[in-house]
């Protein structure tokens, strides 16, 4: 008899799975079915998990089921609706990764240059899709990925501050997060969108390896 938290994960894997067969397929009614399924059980088993605050990282996993949700229709409102959700669940991972980052021992000549790749790789992102976006849009969106790119370099903090294989196995997540994002907005407003391929699938298999790996690395 599997435990609950075996069995949320494989809830959540089942889920994936037929998520990503819709998106390779581009079955899109089956898509909307599968998706707000998808961080539903992540975040419960980050409830039942027990180390390393679940309750600050279930309350980022919950902002990003809301996301998953306020996507799901069309439409330039949901998809700025969306964004303001998925940038509270990076707030909330930074003070996950917060409470265990030993700042003394991080190597800053690391991360600042990394960081300033990180920022500058989200504004080649906006500079590729600014004449296709909505004017509104562009600042918003910039500063979504400046959010997601900060997460980013507190998960690197941690992880070379801490050396723990969870740490590492977060960052890896929180990477793929952020590379799911750049998709996402070439998916969605870049002239030539099909640069990226297998469109949602691609978008999807990133940031569902992304929140798991996140996941695994903070709860275990």
């Amino acid at each position: 008899m599997p435990d609950i938290k075996t069995l949320l994960l494989a809830l959540f894997c089942l889920s994936s799975a037929l998520h990503l067969y819709a998106s390779w397929r581009d079955n899109k009614r089956l898509r909307g079915i599968t998706k707000p399924f998808l961080l539903a059980f992540l975040a419960l088993y980050a409830l039942v998990s027990s180390d390393f605050r679940p309750d600050l990282l279930a309350l980022a996993l919950i902002a990003c089921w809301l996301g998953d949700v306020l996507l799901i229709p069309k439409g330039h409102g949901w998809f700025t609706a969306g964004g303001v959700s998925f940038a509270l669940a990076h707030i909330l991972f930074i003070l996950v990764y917060l409470e265990k980052v030993d700042f003394s021992s991080v190597p800053y000549c690391v991360v600042v240059p990394v960081a300033l790749i990180y920022y500058a790789a989200g504004r080649c992102i906006i500079r590729s899709i600014r004449a296709t976006t909505p004017k509104a849009m562009v600042v918003p969106m910039y500063v979504y990925l400046i959010a997601n790119a900060t997460m980013n370099v507190f998960a690197l903090m941690l992880a070379l501050s801490t050396s723990e294989r969870g740490a590492i196995i977060a960052y890896v997540g929180a990477v793929l997060f952020f590379l799911s994002d750049c998709a996402l907005f070439v998916v969605r407003y870049h002239a030539k969108r099909d640069i990226v391929p297998k469109r949602h699938f691609t978008v999807m298999l990133t940031y569902l390896l992304g929140v798991l790996y996140i996941t695994l690395g903070v709860a275990g």
